[in-house]
């Protein structure tokens, strides 16, 4: 359905970034981190942007679609439903936050069955595994940079192609609990052993 509204390659990975558009969540570095992905990795996969902030990330994020056609789109605007749409809908989200106290569109999109690309930070460190390592199911890097965001994708478009892999690493995440079931217990454990 994504790729059918925004004239995407139904066979290539679709890459998403939701969220505000601002230094906080790396948003700053997704201009000339995507259209380096592009020149590098060309026609090998999509990238749909949902969010708002600051003007100037707006502007170059739109800029990439007059050169990126049928592979690219942006959408500057809050909507709930397309967010939803697109938790469900992609392969990858892309998360390289410099600050994230806790993390929910990781756990959405978990949830789904889309895997994560995060920075190891905060709460996207805490609740997503890199698939090479044991139980793993996401993409993780250490830096908020470019280069870091682009080896990330790298691994995800390689990782497309292993069908199979994908299939078992979709199906290990969405059983990840992440409820306040289990939470609450281990706070009630915290505080009796006090």
């Amino acid at each position: 359905k994504l790729c059918d509204d925004f004239g995407f390659d139904l066979k290539l990975p679709l890459f998403v970034f939701i969220g505000r558009l601002v230094g906080e969540k790396a948003a700053d570095l997704l201009p000339e981190a995507i259209s380096i992905a592009f020149e590098y990795m060309p026609q090998q996969f999509n990238f749909l942007i949902l969010g708002s902030g600051d003007k100037d990330v707006e502007y170059a994020l739109q800029e990439i679609e007059n050169r990126q056609v049928g592979y690219y789109n942006t959408q500057i605007s809050y909507n709930e439903k397309l967010a939803h749409q697109m938790y469900a809908g992609a392969d990858f989200i892309l998360m390289p936050s410099r600050v994230e106290p806790c993390g929910l569109n990781q756990l959405y999109a978990m949830r789904y069955g889309t895997l994560p690309l995060v920075r190891r930070t905060g709460g996207l460190q805490d609740t997503v595994i890199d698939f090479g390592d044991t139980n793993g199911y996401g993409i993780c890097f250490s830096q908020a940079s470019i280069s870091d965001i682009l080896h990330a994708m790298g691994r995800a478009v390689e990782l497309y192609k292993e069908t199979a892999t994908l299939h078992q690493l979709r199906l290990r995440m969405m059983k990840v609990e992440t409820s306040w079931e289990k939470s609450a217990l281990q706070y009630i454990d915290l505080y009796l052993s006090i």
